[in-house]
C-alpha cells in the first residue's frame, strides 16, 4: 500500500493506491487511515483569556507548552474589558479559560451563563478543597485578606481576639483605611461576612465600618498600608501578598520602608477562620479545547507551577507539600483559613455585599 499525503489550503488529503494483491482486510485499511488522519491533526492549543498581569504566569505556561506540546494562546487585559469581550463574541468566542483573581469574580461571570461545566479531573478535584472550586471554575492559588497595623500605636491587647466585626468597635473611629466599595476584594470580604451574619447585621456593621474610617477610601492595598505606616491611620485592610510585594523591594525602597513599619494580623482565630480568597481559572461555555484547558489547570497545580507561582506572585499554595514565600505573613500556615465558608458564596453574595456598603455611604 502506497500512501501519498498532500497538503491543501492548510487541510491534509490522502491518495491511497492498495495492492489488493496484499489481500489485506478492508477493516484493517479503514483502521490505518483513521489512525493516520489522527496523527496529523492541527498541533494542540489552549485559549485563555487572562485579567492576571504577572509575566511570571507566562513563564508557567511556556514551561507547559515545553512539557506537553501544547501551544498556549492568551489574551490579556482588565477583568471588565475581557468579560465584555467574551460576552459580545457569543459563541464564537474561541477562549477555553478565564483566568483571574477573586471568586467573587468568576461566580458572579458564570451567574450570567458565560461557563460551561468544566468536567475538572480527578487530580484536580484531589488537589483542590471543594469550598474553593466549582464545577464551572476551581481556585489555583489562595491569598488572605487580614489586617495590618502600626505596632507604634496599636497596643497588642487592642487586637486580643480581633474579628473582621471587630473593625466596627467605636475605639477604631478615625483609625482605620481600607479600599472602596467597588473593590471586587472588598465586595467578597463583604459577602463572606453577609454569608456568616447575615444581611441585616451586615449592614450595620458597614456604617460603622465607614464612621471609623480615617479617610474616604482611596487607592490600591499597598496605599493602605503605606497610609498606616505615614501615621494617616493604625489600621489597615489588605491582601497578604501585596505586603510581600511591598517587602521584595520590587516597587521600590519607599514602599519597602513602609512594609516594614506595619504588622500583620490574621482575624477571627477564635472562631471560623481568616478571611481565604482565591485566583482561580472558569471554562468558558463554548470552548474549543476542553480537554487541553484541563490538562492546563491540572499543570497549574502541579508541584512545580505551584512553587512557581508562590515565589513569584507571593501567594498561598492551593496544594499541600509547597512552602509559601518567606516573605508572607503567615507563610509557616500555621494560622487558621476561614474553610467552612465557600468561596462559591462570594459571588453568589456579591449584590448584597455592595447594596449594603453603597447603603452605608461607604465610597
Amino acid at each position: 500500500m502506497r500512501i501519498v499525503i498532500i497538503r491543501i489550503a492548510g487541510q491534509i488529503t490522502f491518495n491511497i493506491n492498495v495492492n489488493l494483491r496484499s489481500r489485506m482486510r478492508k477493516l484493517t485499511i479503514i483502521s490505518l487511515f483513521f489512525a493516520l488522519i489522527s496523527s496529523f491533526t492541527i498541533a494542540a492549543e489552549v485559549n485563555i483569556f487572562s485579567a492576571r498581569h504577572y509575566d511570571s504566569d507566562i513563564q508557567l505556561y511556556e514551561k507547559f507548552t515545553a512539557a506537553t506540546g501544547i501551544k498556549v494562546n492568551v489574551v490579556s487585559g482588565k477583568d471588565k474589558a475581557l468579560q465584555k469581550r467574551i460576552t459580545e463574541e457569543g459563541a464564537d468566542c474561541v477562549g477555553d479559560l478565564y483566568i483571574t483573581a477573586d471568586a467573587g469574580r468568576l461566580g458572579a461571570f458564570a451567574a450570567k451563563g458565560m461557563m460551561q461545566n468544566a468536567g475538572w479531573s480527578k487530580a484536580i478535584k484531589d488537589a483542590v478543597p471543594a469550598q474553593f472550586r466549582s464545577a464551572k471554575w476551581t481556585g489555583i492559588a489562595k491569598r488572605a485578606r487580614i489586617i495590618y497595623y502600626s505596632p507604634e500605636r496599636v497596643n497588642a491587647n487592642e487586637l486580643n481576639g480581633m474579628t473582621y466585626e471587630g473593625l466596627a468597635d467605636p475605639k477604631w473611629k478615625g483609625r482605620l483605611v481600607i479600599r472602596k466599595s467597588n473593590n471586587i476584594y472588598n465586595q467578597s470580604l463583604v459577602a463572606s461576612l453577609v454569608k456568616n451574619n447575615g444581611k441585616a447585621k451586615t449592614a450595620e456593621w458597614s456604617k460603622a465600618v465607614v464612621a471609623n474610617m480615617a479617610r474616604t477610601p482611596k487607592g490600591n492595598d499597598r496605599a493602605q498600608i503605606m497610609a498606616v505606616a505615614a501615621g494617616e491611620a493604625d489600621i489597615a485592610v489588605a491582601n497578604t501578598y501585596y505586603h510581600a510585594l511591598m517587602l521584595s523591594g520590587k516597587k521600590g525602597a519607599e514602599q519597602q520602608e513602609a512594609a516594614k513599619k506595619v504588622m500583620p494580623f490574621f482575624p477571627n482565630q477564635q472562631d471560623r477562620g481568616t478571611h481565604i480568597n482565591i485566583s482561580g481559572a472558569g471554562m468558558l461555555k463554548h470552548a474549543p479545547n476542553k480537554a487541553n484547558a484541563v490538562k492546563l489547570v491540572e499543570f497549574l497545580l502541579s508541584t512545580e507551577a505551584q512553587n512557581h507561582i508562590v515565589n513569584n506572585t507571593f501567594e498561598y499554595p492551593m496544594i499541600g507539600g509547597v512552602t509559601p514565600n518567606d516573605l508572607v505573613p503567615g507563610k509557616e500556615m500555621n494560622f487558621v483559613m476561614d474553610t467552612k465558608t465557600s468561596v462559591k458564596s462570594y459571588g453568589a453574595k456579591q449584590a448584597d455585599a455592595l447594596e449594603v456598603m453603597l447603603a452605608a455611604g461607604w465610597k
